[in-house]
């Protein structure tokens, strides 16, 4: 993991909100964050890096501790919070009157503002229309809001003596990539300026699945260039510089850890190679980002934990799946509470065909089934559902396909905290499949339902080719049911 500085932030914020609750709970998972949440302002500002304050207006004609706080280099995050009262002077900008309600589609004014990096060029926010007025000729707009073809400002910035502060009336504090700027400006405010460089990538394991893939992704991020790729088979490393002329090639991992261009390392290479690969590279003082699963056992991954806290590296494992359109629909429904409450989640994949040939059907190289689809499923799962898991129950069948050493069929039935209950099932036996999504709420539902689907491709001489594209990278049919009030 990469060590950052920790940064003490205090909210002072209305005990009866509950609005700013799914902002709070994305910083409380960031590890170098230590929150404080607070009705009333302290007294004592010192152990604060940053304060929030979400009643901004309140302070407007008493705010000599929080001027003396940034002046001295302290950082303030004003949240204008429906409301067209006066803020303090020290923001350089004051709000218009509250505008309609409406989806606001929100621009960096400067698109390489540090704040902006490996983001859409555009955000659609939804909310009510209040643009700031800027004050100060050091005032910086950093959002705008394009509103009847003009720029209104709804996020400012400016230094005061040795501090920063900031505002804004964007009020969409559950949305993903307002979170990761609200994120990125408490560090700015903090005085933790992001220095722009580039890292080179290397990849180790070039799989035709997952080599080419990860260095288009490489070529296309901004600050990452691709400058290896290793692997012990010859003909996928002449497939790698036939696809990246410019890369180098190793033939084994000791080379590839000595190489001092290379700053961060994908392992992609079977699961049952994953710990120690990611240890030597991180022993070498690479960051780390390995292919699902992390690692075969928790020993495994606590002794890979330790060496990048040891080395001060980064360490994620890709969850590739966390970007396909059937979970993020589901999820931004359960955000918007379209289905109530949810208790209940099950979720399948398989179906009877006889498994693979390769790595992925042995569980002394996979892990078994729980670590390959597994690994995406379960993933889900605890994502969607709230609460801590208290109870998991697994059961296991071998009964047909005994040429492999995975299970023919796996169940994990999961009990989480308040009695919410989860399952996930991945069959090679089943005849008839079970729809990929199931999910119960206090007012609805949600069922994805699996699709078959094949493309054609014409021929002169046959007329035609069929292709079955597989289910599994198919967007489910997905419908939501709500119970209608009349019952």
């Amino acid at each position: 993991m990469i060590i950052h500085p920790t940064t003490s932030v205090l909210f002072v914020v209305d005990d009866d909100d509950s609005s700013l609750q799914p902002f709070l709970s994305y910083l409380q998972d960031i590890a170098h964050l230590k929150l404080t949440v607070e009705p009333q302002m302290v007294k004592d500002l010192g152990p604060y890096d940053v304060v929030v304050t979400e009643n901004t207006a309140a302070f407007a004609g008493d705010n000599d501790q929080l001027t003396k706080f940034v002046h001295g280099g302290g950082g303030w995050l004003g949240l204008v919070k429906l409301s067209d009262k006066p803020l303090p002077q020290l923001f350089g900008a004051q709000p218009h009157p509250l505008g309609p309600e409406a989806e606001l589609r929100v621009l960096f004014k400067n698109k390489d503002h540090p704040l902006a990096t490996r983001l859409p060029e555009a955000i659609y926010l939804k909310g009510c229309h209040q643009p700031l007025d800027k004050a100060s000729e050091d005032t910086e707009t950093v959002l705008y809001a394009d509103w009847h073809y003009q720029h209104s400002p709804v996020l400012v910035r400016r230094t005061a003596g040795e501090g920063h502060v900031a505002c804004t009336t964007l009020q969409a504090y559950d949305d993903p990539a307002f979170q990761q700027i609200l994120y990125r400006l408490l560090r700015l405010l903090a005085g933790y300026f992001e220095t722009r460089r580039t890292y080179g990538v290397g990849l180790l394991g070039y799989a035709q699945s997952v080599g080419q893939p990860h260095g288009l992704g490489i070529e296309a991020t901004p600050g990452l260039i691709l400058r290896a790729a290793c692997d012990l088979d010859k003909e996928r490393l002449r497939q790698a510089q036939e696809d990246f002329s410019e890369v180098k090639i190793y033939d084994s991992a000791d080379g590839l850890a000595k190489d001092p261009e290379v700053d961060i390392v994908i392992v992609a290479t079977p699961p049952n190679t994953h710990a120690d690969l990611s240890l030597q590279m991180m022993a070498a003082g690479k960051h780390v980002v390995c292919e699902k699963p992390l690692a075969l056992n928790s020993k495994q991954t606590a002794a890979m934990v330790e060496m990048a806290e040891k080395q001060g590296v980064h360490l994620s494992c890709h969850q590739n799946r966390r970007w396909d359109v059937d979970y993020l629909a589901i999820k931004q429904a359960l955000t918007d509470g379209l289905i109530g409450d949810l208790f209940y989640l099950e979720t399948f994949v398989g179906g009877f065909n006889h498994p693979c040939g390769y790595w992925h059907s042995h569980d002394a190289v996979s892990g078994g089934t729980t670590y390959d689809w597994g690994a995406h499923y379960l993933d889900w799962v605890v994502s969607l559902m709230p609460g801590q898991v208290s109870t998991v129950v697994s059961t296991r069948h071998n009964r047909v396909w005994h040429d492999v050493t995975n299970a023919d069929q796996e169940r994990i039935q999961i009990r989480f905290a308040g009695g919410l209950e989860a399952e996930f099932i991945h069959s090679d036996i089943a005849a008839v499949r079970k729809p990929k999504w199931y999910l119960l709420g206090t007012k609805g539902a949600i069922v994805g339902h699996w699709r078959d689907v094949t493309s054609y491709e014409t021929d002169p001489i046959v007329y035609f080719h069929e292709h079955d594209i597989p289910a599994t990278e198919m967007v489910p049919d997905l419908t939501l049911y709500h119970r209608h009030h009349s019952g």
